[in-house]
């Protein structure tokens, strides 16, 4: 059988490709290097969470069509327009991000995701992650009321199914190496399928196959010594082929090449993502305690920001300490209110009467130093009762510590106390290809490369440093979809 478009990828972008070149009338196969078990790269292992513009709960609605105006009556969801995602994206990247790829972001979102509707993706309110009960009522904080039901494995199910009622061929185990090139255009790729050669060829390609986190050796290279040690929080096949296949044929690096995602993470974690737990390894509910090296030292402010704004920063920072780990400590004001991540079977946890006996139980921890930091934590607070709401910003700061907690500071004293053991965790790199902002990825002289897209992970320019919880999956669909659809057109 021929195809028009050949997809290397099948995660979020790549689907969210195939499934728009198919609507275009093109004839799609999809490569996915995972065997069927392992298949939908790092979606299969998100928790979900999707960044919108909407303009209150009609908006929302046309997500979550279950939404009953009884529902949203008790609702605060607030708005997040055009110029707040703008300005988070923005503020979190350094004002580095590519504008251009930013602005398709962000005026592409709602309509994306009212699309991906349409092909089989369900959404539902965050109700678990992102609200807060105040009185009667609930109040949705950060700008992500919306998740996907299922988690990014009910995405990837959702668009699996659709894809094949719709006649794509899904190729699992096949590992694309080589793009095929006619003169200048882009036509195919060659590989290894189940272990024979492969060399498919049509009118055009798109690399929807990810980043290099899960190669160690290029992120050592790139991203500097100890991230080899990173646990990799999703897929194993991330290894960067995409990349050198598109750069092998001039294609433009772009974007932040020493940075990547990186967050709290289970230190005992496995190597590799794990479908059994997913994304029950992370440990995000930090803004509420303190936050402490194998030193007894804290070494970020816990309450700068809101958590879906700070913690792909977190893992850079835990890198840099001891033997890369940390310990997340609270008292019995925070543990009925952490999350639900900090419940599952498999965790690194310790549990004490006193925060001596505490010190005690971490193994390798300076118990002096830990003690006094403790202390002097809590003499710097003022000793509030009241509810911690991590759904705004309190301004509730330590006095005359050197490194202040900036929110939400509230005094360990109040026993048993648990503390949480973590690591570095990378999701996904930020270096990349570049692409125009209709997915077309551009060469050294930033000229289009005929019949050669990319989206998803494998794109650079967009983030830096940090950037704005809820977004990764967003820009995936929105340059997936753009991506078939050039794809597909004859004409391009």
């Amino acid at each position: 059988m021929s195809f028009d478009v050949i997809v290397v990828g099948a995660g979020n972008a790549a689907m969210a490709a195939a499934l728009s070149a198919a609507e275009a009338g093109a004839r799609v196969v999809v490569l996915e290097a995972a065997p069927l078990e392992h298949a939908g790269g790092n979606t299969r292992y998100a928790a979900g969470q999707l960044r919108t513009t909407f303009d209150g709960a009609n908006d929302l609605s046309s997500l979550v069509p279950e939404l009953t105006p009884e529902e949203a009556a008790r609702c605060d969801f607030g708005t997040y327009g055009r110029a707040d995602y703008l300005e988070d994206i923005g503020r979190l990247t350094g004002y580095r991000c590519d504008p251009d790829l930013a602005e398709a972001i962000v005026d592409n979102s709602l309509a994306t995701l009212q699309w991906m509707r349409t092909i089989g993706a369900r959404f539902q309110l965050s109700y678990r992650r992102q609200s807060v009960k105040v009185g009667d009522r609930i109040r949705f904080w950060g700008g992500l009321p919306i998740e996907l039901w299922g988690g990014g494995a009910g995405l990837v199910e959702a668009y699996h199914g659709t894809a094949a009622k719709r006649g794509i061929e899904v190729r699992h185990e096949a590992m694309a190496h080589s793009l095929v090139l006619d003169g200048r255009r882009a036509v195919g790729v060659e590989g290894w399928w189940r272990g024979e050669p492969m060399r498919v060829t049509g009118r055009s390609v798109v690399l929807a196959c990810g980043g290099f986190e899960a190669n160690t050796e290029k992120r050592a290279r790139y991203l500097g010594p100890g991230w080899d040690l990173a646990k990799v929080r999703g897929t194993a096949f991330n290894t960067g082929a995409g990349l050198d296949m598109a750069m092998a044929v001039g294609a433009r690096p772009h974007g932040h090449w020493t940075g990547a995602h990186g967050s709290c993470w289970d230190m005992n974690a496995p190597e590799t993502g794990d479908l059994v737990v997913g994304d029950g390894y992370q440990k995000y509910s930090y803004p509420m305690g303190i936050t402490v090296n194998l030193d007894g030292e804290r070494f970020f402010d816990e309450g700068a920001d809101m958590q879906s704004y700070t913690y792909s920063r977190l893992g850079k920072a835990i890198l840099k300490q001891p033997n890369m780990v940390a310990w997340q400590v609270f008292d019995q004001r925070h543990v009925p209110l952490l999350l639900d991540e900090y419940r599952i079977r498999r965790i690194t946890k310790v549990r004490a009467d006193t925060i001596e006996q505490l010190a005690e139980k971490i193994e390798g921890m300076d118990r002096a130093r830990f003690v006094e930091t403790v202390r002097a934590f809590n003499a710097s607070v003022a000793h509030l009762d009241g509810r911690i709401d991590l759904s705004q910003k309190d301004g509730n700061s330590t006095r005359g510590l050197p490194l202040p907690k900036s929110n939400w500071a509230q005094p360990l004293d109040q026993g048993p106390f648990e503390a949480y053991g973590v690591t570095t965790g990378i999701t996904f790199t930020y270096g990349g290809l570049r692409i125009s902002p209709d997915a077309r990825v551009l060469d050294a002289a930033l000229q289009p490369i005929p019949g050669l897209y990319a989206a998803g992970e494998i794109v650079g320019g967009i983030f830096y440093d940090g950037y704005p919880g809820g977004t990764g999956l967003v820009s995936g669909a929105v340059f997936g979809r753009r991506a078939g659809k050039g794809a597909a057109d004859p004409l391009q």
